[in-house]
């Protein structure tokens, strides 16, 4: 069949759910990428009211992004009922917030200004004939935020298949008496479509991580292109699309195979003419002019015209020996366009032929009935409201082990279990109020095993008889079990998945994201959903670690898809959400399911921390190496003049080269010992002999025996601390205090002073500093210089001997007292260094 260019896709997109012969048809369309709504705030907690429960993970089927399709259907509710207003919504314990919504913008109101509350609150759809009548609302009607206030209100609770309510649909008008009984029925149509969505998102979601799920997807995603096409066609639904004059601009395959019209030739044709009887044909053309003026006319129900068989076959027709005509259900809908001008009128219709032919039988013979349900393949009988069997046919009693007569006047919640029964008593309930029922109920057989049976249930109403239940059912116990058993799989892999420490994530052959586990989402700065969906490559991998752009046909990965090769990378970086870079090592397999090429998984890890480890291990081999050869460069030197008898002339010379192979001697020594230390320190190797003690004692300790070398250099040392104990090992703090006040005096001009002292800290601790008055310390350093192998300047280790590790010792012991040491300085002002330590007074007995 050739369609026909005319319907533009908004009017398509109206009809993408449309409720025909009981049975739902969604059609997935992508999410918006807009922003999530508002979390409930009080997820844990379920609000009862009568036999609807709102639970928290019925919540999670609202909790999305905003949904296009799901705005039209809102949309298209508004057009259908004539209502000014419609929207789409949840409540929380004080708001409302709007899911969707057709004739305002506002995104929430008060709860205690909406008559949803009384929707949820009673569980039932609710009808308000006018609101300013209505002492729980104001005066003036509903208030509604951007909208005006309005006295006619329709809404319904929306549930999902287990009789949770997640939220409401309503229409609003501004004059009173708007809405009937009908427009009930139409909400229910559209909130099972809703619902449907919403749960269908659930579904996608929780089975995104199995292969056949996402191909399924991708299958979804590609038709999307035959959208208008395939929407129509795909719904059982008579669908007719008429110009304001009644002229067919399309009809839809159903409507294509009742009607044995071509629809590319029926295109332009008068709708009366073509398809209603001669004698239909004056009033419903009146009809036609009232919905072009913004009138909705019908139902009626009236006999269709079935052309003959030799125009064009349409695929799916009937078959050959049908009816002449056919019984038709129709509604005649205006729809306006974007300039609110009536542009375009929708018939939307059901072929009730059969339904009427059955009614008509079961209303003239009993045993045609009877014949009718012993011959079904399926479980098939009959209940009185309550719940008690009044027939069954016997493929019904045969399954379950009975015969007829031993379940006839039985109550069906005698064969189920306690979970069962309620559930039934949930439908019971279901069908004295909206007619119909479907769900699946645990049924035990005669030997006491329970089999799964799906139920479809209606409320049927004999003329002049008392009404009753008839039930369909088949058995889904093995469906129930492989669909347990994947869900169990699928969440075993979901779990493994995400205990994975590594980012692990996977692509469509358009190279678009399909999963991401935490850890992998953690590493790149997003959240999972935030990526999925996405185009990972101009995402996260778009250029080499030097800015040198990566196109998508030079990208490893997507090479690798295209040639089925595993690739396998170690210097490449991955660009977080923040912009930064970050080293990774990855490896990229092709996903393959029965022979084709689905995509790519990517395994990767974070490699910084080795790439650190890495250049401190060289900075460290770099630095020792360069502190091992200039001492004993000189110590060579100097032993090999003594040894060559070069000096034995000059004893004075001699005397000063073997001062300076001591002097590196004892510079290798300390080298050694620093490194010792420190490694004993980090590893928590090294003892420590914790006891209260004096600090100003520790002070003067320190400045004796630094006395000699400030003496030398022209330098006083001062001591002015008032008394504090410290909690600490006094032989590895006495160890700190030299290294500063020996640092103190190497960076000190002659006749300077440097301090020591105590000054106030924090509850708990004592604050220790060395000041001197040398020429300071850059600002740029003051984070470095406890850092191994770091000098305020290059040059200090080769003019004053330093090790590089003396600061970064100080540190360690420091921390590993409980205390914390640190730098203050501006250049060509002295520095002072301070740390602190845990108060003895203040230490538990």
């Amino acid at each position: 069949m050739i369609d026909p260019p005319f319907v533009p896709e908004p009017i398509a997109r109206k009809l993408l759910i449309i409720k025909a012969n009981g049975n739902d048809f969604p059609v997935s369309e992508r999410p918006t990428g807009r922003p999530k709504v508002r979390t409930m705030q009080v997820l844990g907690s379920i609000v009862r009211a009568g036999e609807a429960t709102i639970a928290r993970r019925d919540f999670d089927l609202m909790d999305h992004n905003t949904d296009p399709a799901l705005n039209e259907l809102t949309e298209f509710t508004a057009v259908l009922s004539g209502a000014d207003y419609a929207y789409m919504g949840w409540l929380d314990f004080s708001r409302l917030w709007f899911k969707s919504s057709f004739g305002f913008t506002a995104a929430d109101q008060p709860r205690s200004s909406t008559a949803c509350q009384y929707v949820v609150g009673e569980g039932k759809p609710l009808i308000i004939h006018d609101a300013a009548a209505d002492p729980r609302f104001s005066p003036s009607g509903i208030e509604l935020p951007g909208g005006k206030p309005c006295r006619s209100y329709a809404g319904l609770p929306l549930r999902t298949a287990n009789q949770h309510i997640v939220g409401t649909l309503a229409i609003l008008a501004h004059r009173p008496n708007q809405f009937g009984h009908e427009t009930v029925t139409l909400l229910e149509v559209v909130g099972r479509q809703i619902v449907t969505r919403l749960e269908l998102y659930n579904r996608i979601r929780a089975q995104e991580q199995a292969q056949r799920a996402r191909q399924q997807m991708e299958r979804a995603l590609a038709i999307e292109r035959c959208f208008v096409r395939a929407t129509l066609d795909s719904i059982p639904a008579l669908v007719v699309v008429l110009d304001t004059a009644g002229r067919v601009i399309r009809f839809n395959l159903p409507c294509a195979q009742l009607t044995r019209l071509d629809p590319t030739k029926s295109a332009g044709r008068a709708f009366v003419e073509t398809l209603l009887e001669q004698r239909d044909r004056a009033w419903a053309a009146g009809k036609v002019r009232e919905a072009a003026a913004g009138q909705v006319s019908g139902p009626h129900e009236t006999w269709w015209r079935v052309h003959p068989k030799n125009e064009k076959h349409v695929p799916g027709d009937p078959g050959v020996g049908g009816d002449v005509r056919r019984r038709v259900s129709w509604t005649l809908r205006p729809l306006k366009g974007p300039n609110s001008e009536i542009q375009y009128l929708i018939v939307s219709g059901q072929d009730v032929t059969d339904q009427r032919e059955a009614e008509k039988a079961l209303l003239s013979s009993e045993n045609r009935y009877r014949q009718s349900v012993e011959s079904s393949l399926g479980f098939l009988f009959t209940c009185t409201m309550d719940g008690r069997v009044t027939s069954l046919n016997a493929f019904t009693a045969e399954t379950l082990g009975y015969r007829t007569e031993d379940l006839t006047g039985r109550p069906l919640a005698e064969l189920l279990d306690f979970s069962g029964a309620e559930c039934f008593q949930e439908c019971l309930t279901a069908l004295r109020t909206h007619g119909e029922w479907q769900g699946a109920i645990p049924v035990r057989r005669s030997d006491g095993i329970y089999r799964r049976i799906a139920f479809r249930s209606r409320r049927m109403q004999l003329h002049g008889e008392r009404p009753f239940i008839l039930i369909h059912g088949m058995d889904v116990t093995e469906q129930h079990e492989a669909e347990e058993a994947l869900h169990i799989a699928t969440r075993q892999r979901e779990l493994i998945l995400q205990s994975v420490g590594d980012g692990i994530y996977g692509i469509d052959l358009e190279g678009r994201l399909t999963f991401i586990n935490e850890a992998g989402a953690r590493m790149l700065g997003y959240r999972v959903e935030e990526l999925t969906g996405r185009e990972i490559h101009e995402l996260i991998h778009y250029s080499h670690a030097d800015g040198t752009p990566y196109s998508r046909a030079t990208s490893p990965i997507l090479q690798g898809m295209r040639r089925r090769e595993t690739v396998r990378m170690r210097d490449e970086v991955f660009w977080r959400h923040d912009g930064t870079k970050m080293p990774v090592e990855y490896v990229a397999n092709p996903l393959i399911e029965d022979g084709q090429l689905a995509g790519m998984v990517v395994a990767f890890q974070d490699v910084s921390e080795r790439r650190r480890l890495d250049r401190m291990k060289d900075e460290f081999i770099s630095t020792v190496s360069h502190e091992l050869r200039t001492p004993l460069t000189s110590l060579r030197a100097s032993l090999g003049l003594i040894w060559s008898g070069a000096l034995d002339n000059r004893p004075e010379k001699q005397r000063q080269m073997m001062e300076m192979a001591i002097a590196n001697c004892d510079r290798l020594i300390r080298l050694v010992n620093d490194i010792v230390d420190f490694e004993k320190m980090e590893s928590g190797r090294l003892p420590l002999a914790h006891k209260a003690v004096e600090a100003v004692d520790l002070l003067r300790r320190a400045a004796d025996v630094a006395h000699p070398a400030a003496t030398a250099a022209h330098i006083s040392i001062q001591v002015q601390a008032d008394p504090a104990l410290v909690f600490a090992d006094s032989e590895r703090i006495l160890q700190v205090l030299k290294e500063l006040v020996s640092n103190a005096i190497k960076f000190s001009p002659p006749h300077t002073v440097i301090r020591l002292g105590t000054q106030p800290a924090a509850e708990g601790e004592v604050c220790v500093l060395v000041e001197d008055q040398g020429r300071g310390i850059p600002a740029e350093k003051l984070d470095h210089i406890f850092d191994r192998f770091q000098q305020g300047d290059a040059s200090d280790s080769r003019a004053l001997g330093g090790t590089g590790l003396g600061l970064a010792l100080c540190r360690s012991i420091v921390e590993q007292h409980g205390g914390r040491i640190w730098a203050e300085s501006a250049p060509g002002k002295g520095s002072r260094v301070l740390f602190t330590l845990p108060n003895a007074d203040r230490m538990p007995a």
